[in-house]
């Protein structure tokens, strides 16, 4: 059976209290520190995302890279924080307030300036405020050409980091400018720089209604342009960001399988709202799924092969059932 190595992390985020539009909180607040040290307890997780604002800020970053050496953690994303702060409340590289794109601009900017000192060499961006509510109430093209424009600049001045652009259909927007694989591409090509790309998060595929193997291979056609992967469950109709594997068990073997194929070679991140489970054992769930669906795609990878060739579903179907079910 072949050995592939993987590097699993864990957004930091995840570990804090998490609450959603009905109830403030369904746990304790620990501190940033507890949460690092709880997240180098998670077996397998060497990396960690900090999100910008709330865990990294210009004045907490010697003291962040301090601990998260001690922590034996490497910083493998920052994500922006352009969707919590009601500066951003319509929008930020596509806010059609030529001050808020400024803002939002130079914020990316702090936030750039920061992953270097951490020898981070991504940001992970979802700019989960950019897109539209109603209709006859948003100029698309403009929009579109602004947040273009925005994440083409951060490139142009930052050509050692990777941009990963996170999709997503919606929330907390009805509609999202940056909705699907396809659409995120586009955006990426357009600002015609190789260092910009695209985060997948397999919920918010889920959700768009995509077959996550199929955007993989996407990305890869487009000239390598994977950059970062969130992985997380749900029954696609919300972004639910439960344990990864509990319900898209099939679809996480062929994405896997996939990934292989098309050469992948970046993080496994966790990105969960554990609401009321323990946080740091649901993260842990997520990648011993994932760390069974990789068993499976080591150990019969020439009979996967065959069975892609092949496109027979009875097969498959037989073969599913082979190894997911041992009674």
């Amino acid at each position: 059976m072949k050995t592939v190595l993987r590097r699993y992390a864990a957004i930091l985020g995840n570990l804090r209290n998490t609450r959603d539009r009905f109830c403030g909180g369904y746990k304790e607040n620990p501190s940033t520190m507890e949460m690092l040290q709880r997240a180098a307890s998670i077996p397998h997780v060497t990396g960690i995302e900090l999100v910008g604002s709330w865990d990294i800020r210009p004045n907490n970053v010697k003291e962040m890279k301090m601990a998260l050496s001690d922590a034996g953690l490497t910083c493998v994303s920052i994500i922006p924080d352009l969707f919590a702060h009601k500066r951003f409340w319509k929008g930020s590289y596509s806010a059609s307030n030529s001050g808020v794109r400024q803002l939002a601009l130079d914020y990316t900017r702090k936030m750039c300036d920061i992953a270097g000192e951490l020898n981070c060499k991504t940001l992970n961006i979802w700019p989960g405020q950019d897109g539209y509510d109603y209709l006859l109430c948003s100029d698309y093209e403009r929009a579109r050409e602004w947040l273009c424009e925005s994440v083409g600049t951060l490139a142009i001045e930052f050509p050692e980091v990777q941009f990963a652009l996170e999709y997503k259909p919606k929330e907390p927007r009805t509609h999202s400018y940056l909705a699907r694989m396809a659409d995120t591409l586009l955006r990426a090509q357009d600002t015609g720089r190789p260092n910009v790309g695209v985060t997948i998060d397999t919920g918010h595929a889920f959700v768009a209604v995509e077959n996550v193997s199929e955007a993989i291979v996407l990305a890869k056609r487009a000239g390598n342009r994977l950059f970062h992967l969130h992985f997380n469950d749900n029954y696609t109709t919300t972004d639910d960001d439960m344990i990864a594997g509990m319900v898209h068990s099939v679809c996480y073997i062929e994405m896997l399988y996939w990934l292989d194929r098309c050469g992948y070679k970046g993080w496994f991140s966790m990105d969960q709202y554990p609401y009321r489970e323990n946080a740091v054992n649901a993260i842990g769930e997520s990648i011993l799924w994932l760390r069974q669906f990789d068993c499976v795609v080591q150990k019969h990878r020439q009979q996967i092969d065959q069975l892609v060739a092949a496109d027979d579903a009875v097969a498959t179907s037989r073969f599913l059932r082979s190894v997911l079910f041992q009674c």
